[in-house]
């Protein structure tokens, strides 16, 4: 893993500050006030908390770092797996319960000492903090040499690479903007093996700009295809004006499904898809085509004739 990939949101934030400060006193609280419980989560937690920045106790402290360390717990022995549950993105839950709860409780005060005409406006604040953090099921496509959307949003370019390093060869971009009104979770475009990470610091130039691509903070997941022929792809998360903040919790080693959620970007940017461009290979959409992560088909890899 990277040196400068020290969490799953290597930006920071403000958000992300409070998290951790608020993580700090819970851990300190639960050490001092309820040893009992830490004992238990230590005894059904799995494999290795190595690397991890601070005492993982529970599975709340792996939400921003589970990508440095090795330990999980099953699903029937994790108190706060219901949180998966939510119909919100759980990157984004802090967002909401901050924003949220303060829109909300400024809604209730504004309708009760004033009038309810002063409480339209937090209210429609408070639902669209409701509405960005949202989280959708998302209905995967199954068949072979499909490749889905990584990112919801409007498709801005199909442009073909002459070389790419990663895949040794010729390819095919495929950008994405999500806009402040898109579905803001990523998904993995195929089935495959995180290969790699590199986070790069840099500018917060409008999305839809095309230096943006190079020049604004991003996340370059390098991808292996777990199925033959074993093709090599890139999903980069691109920083934009607005959305300040990328998620990826990926480490080099996992596997993930197609459709499966592998992070996202807070107040929308541009997601692209590199493609290694091959006899097969079908595009399926084009710029100004609308897509939806996970659950529309951007491309395909024909079967060989031969």
């Amino acid at each position: 893993m990277p040196d400068n990939i020290r969490s799953a949101q290597p930006g920071g934030g403000f958000c992300y500050r409070l998290e951790m400060a608020w993580g700090r006193w819970r851990r300190w609280w639960l050490k001092h006030f309820r040893p009992g419980y830490v004992r238990r989560m230590a005894e059904l937690r799995k494999g290795s908390a190595e690397g991890a920045p601070f005492d993982i106790l529970d599975p709340r402290d792996l939400k921003f770092v589970r990508n440095r360390v090795e330990c999980w717990w099953d699903p029937g022995d994790d108190p706060f797996a219901w949180r998966d549950k939510l119909p919100f993105a759980r990157w984004g839950l802090a967002e909401v319960q901050i924003f949220g709860g303060s829109l909300f409780a400024l809604t209730v005060a504004a309708w009760w000492w004033l009038d309810w005409h002063w409480a339209v406006l937090p209210a429609g604040v408070l639902f669209f903090v409701l509405y960005f953090f949202r989280d959708p099921h998302r209905r995967i496509p199954v068949g072979p040499g499909l490749v889905v959307a990584p990112a919801d949003g409007t498709v801005v370019e199909v442009t073909k690479v002459g070389h790419d390093t990663y895949l040794g060869g010729p390819a095919v971009r495929i950008g994405i903007f999500m806009s402040i009104f898109s579905v803001h979770v990523n998904r993995a475009p195929v089935g495959a093996r995180v290969i790699a990470l590199r986070y790069s610091p840099g500018e917060f130039l409008n999305a839809m700009r095309a230096e943006s691509s190079e020049r604004n903070e991003s996340m370059w997941i390098g991808l292996e295809e777990e199925e033959p022929p074993h093709r090599r792809l890139v999903v980069r998360q691109i920083a934009g004006a607005i959305a300040r903040r990328i998620v990826c919790p990926l480490r080099p080693g996992e596997r993930v499904l197609r459709g499966q959620r592998i992070g996202m970007i807070k107040f929308g940017s541009r997601t692209e898809v590199i493609l290694p461009e091959e006899p097969g290979l079908v595009v399926e959409v084009r710029a100004g085509d609308a897509v939806r992560a996970g659950s529309d088909i951007i491309a395909r890899y024909e079967p060989s004739k031969e």
